[in-house]
């Protein structure tokens, strides 16, 4: 629905409002102090518990559904548990960091000053709107900066409830939320920000990326692309194959570093398929699929679906559904919901190869030799995260030397993410920059570098006039080495 455009300039006014008075009070706090900045991750952290419940309620208002056990174990207590890791190691973080000074400079030090950007945007996905809120947020905070958010105008609820919880710790100078429409997130992407961070797809990240650049402002895009997952012929098949279908299936597959395809060993192939469907149903029993399993998000997602499986089948594709019945049965039956589908043989220009998927939708391809699926890795463009499935060591240490990716996870799904000490970001199309954990604090911190001398220093020997015979034997010297 359109907005009245007296309405649409009131939201330009207010984001531009905003953002002045978080210049105005970056301007007059430029460096927050430990206690300050630890206060404020522990009053998020209190409010946030308060409303773990509501949220998680929330969440499932705004999906149509989605198990509220679900929500708390791969969205809820991950940002619970980073909370606790920020506060934990805040006051290291904001140690100067000392570095080496040569001794033609001594005596003087050297050290890095991690400075607040200042004021800092945060573009926020809706497939998971809680963790890619608060992730972000809390290490913006641990940083020293003052937050914009932009949050997803498909979630509404969800927004509702973080934007009550945000309000109860922060005033607006210090954190401030808006849910406003695509006309908004343009207008917020185009604020001098003194560091930008959006999450989603490639696509608009581009978009987001050609707005910054207008401003010089920095960016952190964590996008997506198609993750692969190799099932190499001496992997555990039973271990395996309930891995993939967690990592698949945890929120319907609207999962960034999902796997998004599969190659697999031709050996085993048809046995992988059969421990796939097997591992499906004990993990989402007829009995419990309603009541455990996501749905779709959005109509349009449900449309993606419908017409990727629709196009598949014209190609001649063979559609396995891990559940009872067919997709057709699950996606005219008016719900989001929809049980994992496995597509073989599918052709090598279908979309399903060509575009992230973004849902419970599994491509299979099978290889005969190692070497292609490094020949492929390497002409296609580089994936927010690989799977690999083996315990061949020197398999291992061929993909994480020979292919690029974000971040690998070795015998498992999505667990690298949850990582508290590991970076998470992609690489090329799959994203810029990385946060989480020390890498977070760093993103939004500049590394000012200082060199400290006292009142004497032999740095004058180096002045001119240059006829100082003694001190060019002493370069001559210093040149041959």
């Amino acid at each position: 629905m359109l907005k009245h455009p007296d309405t649409t300039n009131a939201a330009t006014s207010k984001l531009a409002a905003t953002f002045a008075s978080q210049q105005q009070a970056a301007r007059a706090q430029p460096y927050p102090d430990y206690r300050s900045r630890l206060h404020a991750l522990t009053q998020l952290e209190q409010q946030f518990k308060q409303q773990l419940n509501a949220l998680a309620a929330a969440l499932s208002e705004d999906f149509g559904h989605r198990c509220a056990e679900e929500s708390l174990r791969i969205e809820l207590l991950p940002t619970l548990q980073g909370l606790a890791y920020q506060q934990r190691k805040l006051k290291r973080w904001m140690k100067p960091e000392k570095r080496h000074t040569s001794w033609l400079f001594q005596p003087a030090s050297n050290f890095i000053q991690y400075q607040p950007k200042g004021v800092v945007g945060i573009m926020v996905p809706w497939n998971y709107p809680v963790f890619l809120t608060l992730g972000p947020l809390m290490a913006a905070l641990a940083a020293g900066n003052r937050v914009m958010l932009k949050l997803s105008e498909d979630t509404p609820a969800t927004n509702q409830c973080l934007q009550h919880l945000l309000a109860a710790v922060f005033p607006d100078e210090q954190v401030a939320v808006f849910s406003g429409d695509a006309k908004q997130a343009a207008d917020f992407a185009a604020l001098p920000f003194d560091h930008l961070l959006f999450t989603g797809s490639t696509a608009v990240g581009r978009k987001v990326m050609q707005a910054a650049a207008a401003n010089l402002t920095p960016v952190t895009l964590e996008l997506g692309g198609k993750s692969p997952a190799i099932i190499a012929a001496d992997a555990n098949l039973a271990v395996s194959a309930e891995r993939l279908i967690f990592g698949k299936c945890a929120n319907a597959g609207q999962t960034c570093v999902a796997p998004d395809y599969l190659w697999v060993d031709a050996q085993i192939e048809p046995a992988l398929i059969h421990a796939m469907k097997g591992a499906f149903t004990r993990l989402y029993p007829a009995s419990r699929l309603q009541q455990d399993y996501s749905w779709l998000c959005t109509e349009r997602q449900r449309l993606r679906m419908r017409t990727l499986l629709q196009q598949a089948e014209q190609a001649g594709a063979t559609i396995i559904s891990c559940a009872e019945h067919s997709w057709q049965h699950y996606l005219n039956d008016g719900s989001g919901l929809l049980p994992l589908q496995l597509v073989l043989n599918l052709p090598e220009d279908h979309a399903l190869w060509q575009q992230e998927i973004f849902g419970p939708i599994l491509p299979i391809r099978s290889f005969s030799t190692i070497e292609h699926i490094f020949t492929e890795l390497s002409t296609q463009a580089r994936p927010l995260a690989l799977y690999v499935f083996s315990d061949d060591k020197a398999l291992q240490q061929r993909f994480l030397k020979h292919s690029h990716s974000g971040g690998v996870c070795l015998n498992d799904c999505l667990m690298q993410v949850a990582q508290d000490d590991l970076p998470f970001g992609g690489i090329g199309a799959s994203g810029i920059g990385a946060y989480h954990g020390k890498e977070g604090f760093h993103t939004f911190s500049h590394a000012k570098a200082v060199h400290s001398k006292g009142w004497w220093h032999p740095g004058k020997l180096i002045y001119p006039p240059y006829n100082k015979n003694w001190l060019n034997t002493a370069l001559r010297w210093l040149l041959r080495r």
